[in-house]
């Protein structure tokens, strides 16, 4: 919560502190990310911001699958993901089209 600032009218509301880098929330190896950037011949430059939202992007893309395999695995009576579950929501799910073939 932001604090109060007293001035001439009253008071204002103090500005939002930047988070600490360590609490950007991603879990990737930023290092790691930048690198398999780089491994495309287009890409010369990735600014820091570039590196952190491709990071992010990814973690929000392999949650959003996981979680939509899982419910396969439910289906089958498991808790642990298989191959077929994540097959399974490749296939029934449009957004995930793009992928069909690409674990063969």
């Amino acid at each position: 919560m932001a604090g109060l600032v007293p001035d001439g009218a009253g008071t204002q509301p103090l500005p939002e502190e930047p988070p600490p880098a360590a609490a950007r929330q991603v879990r990737l190896p930023m290092s790691r990310v930048k690198t398999l950037m780089k491994a495309d011949p287009d890409v010369t430059l990735a600014s820091q911001e570039a590196v952190l939202l491709t990071a992010r992007a990814t973690e929000l893309f392999v949650e959003t699958i996981a979680k939509d395999a899982y419910i396969y695995a439910q289906r089958g009576k498991r808790k642990t993901l298989q191959r077929k579950d994540l097959d399974n929501a490749i296939e029934a799910i449009d957004e995930f089209a793009f992928l069909e073939g690409t674990l063969d």
